[in-house]
């Protein structure tokens, strides 16, 4: 599996570097985001790395290895999920998280709806809404590393939104509340629909 690494040559070595640099933190960060742990996100950011040092030579153009080392990103998060499914985790129902030890500070109140709401997305969903809200990618620039047109992208950001806010309205008591989260909120701008 090492054997291709030990034959790069030092300029490959170079280059893989030179053309990381730039990308290494937001890519990490977007790792940990995916994953929603440090531990996890920097193991998805190895394995990542690993492949894409392996496979550079598949790169045509340095202009393209941001998105090309998103995309190494994103397939790694989808392979992890494809395992057999005694091994993979059990998400939370309304019911367990009830019985379940409450946190009472309000420092991590946010990331705890941000991870429910997360957790009801397949890994696609999940990417392109930690690309596209958190990190401020626009709809070409996912169009290009999903391979989809932007009018699809558009779609699936609408259809992911509504799964989040489906899970989140799953954990509030009582229907005044559910009420209030109206689903124009959710949706794309004008603005956005227009400039992207």
């Amino acid at each position: 599996m090492f054997g291709r690494v030990s034959n790069m040559t030092p300029m490959t070595n170079e280059l893989f570097w030179e053309l990381l640099k730039p990308e290494h933190r937001r890519a990490e960060a977007f790792c940990r985001k995916l994953c929603g742990s440090k531990d996890d996100g920097d193991d998805l950011y190895q394995e990542a790395l690993l492949a894409a040092f392996q496979g550079l030579e598949a790169l045509r153009e340095k202009n393209a290895f941001r998105n090309w080392l998103y995309s190494i990103i994103i397939r790694r998060y989808r392979n992890r999920f494809r395992e057999p499914w005694w091994k993979r985790r059990t998400t939370l129902t309304p019911e367990h998280s009830e019985n379940a030890a409450y946190d009472p500070t309000d420092r991590f109140d946010s990331s705890r709806w941000l991870n429910r709401a997360l957790k009801a997305l397949k890994t696609d969903e999940k990417a392109l809404i930690v690309l596209f809200e958190i990190e401020g990618w626009s709809i070409y620039e996912l169009s290009q590393i999903f391979s989809r047109p932007e009018g699809t992208i558009k779609a699936k950001l609408s259809r992911s939104r509504k799964k989040m806010r489906k899970a989140i309205l799953s954990f509030l008591p009582d229907h005044k509340t559910k009420s209030k989260l109206s689903e124009a909120g959710y949706a794309l701008s004008k603005s956005t629909a227009v400039n992207e």
